[in-house]
C-alpha cells in the first residue's frame, strides 16, 4: 500500500509538472572501460536515487525537524531528540531503524492539524537554510548525466514526499517517490497512508511507477548507500552503491555493482563520473515546476 501510495502521488507530481511547463566510465579497481551508460536517447530507462546519504550528506527528516524548531512547531526537548539522531546518522553512516521510526512518529505528531500547504511552503524555505549545500556533487553530477541522456529521475525516500518533492524540483529531477501522510480537507492527520517507504517498500514503489511509466527495468539504474535499499537496488540493470554503508559495501562488491564513494574527497574524475556529467553538476539543473501532490482521503 505505501509503494503504490508514493507511485501514485509521484506519477500525479510529474503530470502537472508537464502540463505547467555520452561517455565512458571504469569502475574503481578495474581499469575496464564500461559501455557508454546512461545510453542516450533510451526512453524506457529511467534512474532511481536514495535521498539521504546518497543525493544529501545526513537525513532529510532531520534537517527540516531543525526548520520547523526555527519557526516554533515544536519545542526544545524535541530538538535535542532531532539532533541526537542526525548525530548518529552522521557517525554511524547507516539507517537505524530504530532512530527512523522515532523521527517519523516525532515529525507526524508535529505536523498533525498543519494545512498541508503550509508545510509545501516551509519546505521550500528549510531546503534553502539546510539542504542545498549538503547535496553530494558527484551524486548530483549522475543525476544530470540521466537527465542529459532524456532519461527521467526519481528520488526513492522514506522522507515525507512533499519534502521530496520540493527537492526534486530544485535540483531539476523529475519526481520523487516518498512517504504519504494523510491529509483530509488539506489538513495532516498525523497517520501514514500505509508504511513508510522504506527497505522492500521503496522496491514495490518503483516497480509499480515502472509498470505505470511502461519503463524496462533492466534498462533502468538505481543508487543507494544503505543495504536496506539491496531490494531496490537489485530491481534494476545498472545498480549504484553510493558512499555505501559496510554491508552494502560487501555486497556490491560479492556482486560487482559499481561503486562510488564521495565522502573522501577525492575529484570527480577519480571515480568515475562522466565529463559529461561533471559539466551538468557545474551548470545545474533547471528547476522543473512540480505540483506538490495532496493526499485526500
Amino acid at each position: 500500500m505505501a509503494g503504490e501510495a508514493s507511485a501514485e502521488a509521484a506519477r500525479k507530481s510529474a503530470e502537472a509538472a508537464e502540463t505547467a511547463g555520452t561517455s565512458q566510465e571504469t569502475t574503481p579497481g578495474s581499469g575496464v572501460a564500461e559501455p557508454e551508460f546512461p545510453v542516450h536517447g533510451d526512453d524506457r530507462a529511467a534512474a532511481f536515487f536514495d535521498l539521504d546519504n546518497t543525493v544529501m550528506q545526513g537525513a532529510a527528516i532531520f534537517h527540516f525537524g531543525r526548520g520547523l524548531y526555527k519557526r516554533k512547531f515544536f519545542e526544545t526537548r524535541d530538538l535535542a531528540r532531532f539532533a541526537w539522531q542526525q548525530a548518529w546518522f552522521r557517525l554511524a553512516g547507516f539507517e537505524d531503524p530504530e532512530h527512523m521510526q522515532d523521527a517519523r512518529d516525532s515529525a507526524l505528531s508535529i505536523v498533525k492539524g498543519h494545512r498541508v500547504s503550509e508545510l509545501k511552503s516551509i519546505g521550500e524555505e528549510i531546503y534553502d537554510e539546510y539542504m542545498a549545500e549538503r547535496i553530494w556533487p558527484g551524486t548530483r553530477a549522475l543525476a544530470q548525466a540521466h537527465l542529459d541522456a532524456g532519461q527521467k529521475v526519481w528520488l526513492v525516500t522514506a522522507a515525507p514526499v512533499e519534502i521530496a518533492q520540493v527537492i526534486a524540483r530544485r535540483l531539476g529531477l523529475t519526481g520523487a517517490l516518498g512517504t504519504v501522510a494523510e491529509s483530509i480537507g488539506g489538513v495532516y492527520t498525523g497517520k501514514l497512508v500505509g508504511e513508510p517507504l522504506h527497505g522492500p517498500a521503496k522496491a514495490e514503489a518503483v516497480r509499480a511507477l515502472a509498470t505505470a511509466e511502461a519503463l524496462d527495468l533492466s534498462r533502468c539504474a538505481a543508487y543507494s548507500d544503505s543495504h536496506n535499499d539491496i531490494p531496490m537496488l537489485s530491481l534494476v540493470g545498472h545498480p549504484y552503491a553510493i558512499n555505501p554503508d559496510s554491508k552494502l559495501r560487501k555486497h556490491a562488491r560479492e556482486l560487482e555493482w559499481r561503486l562510488r564513494d564521495y565522502r573522501t574527497g577525492r575529484k570527480a574524475a577519480k571515480v568515475g563520473i562522466p565529463a559529461a556529467a561533471g559539466v551538468g553538476a557545474v551548470a545545474g539543473g533547471t528547476a522543473a515546476a512540480i505540483a506538490l501532490h495532496r493526499r485526500r482521503r
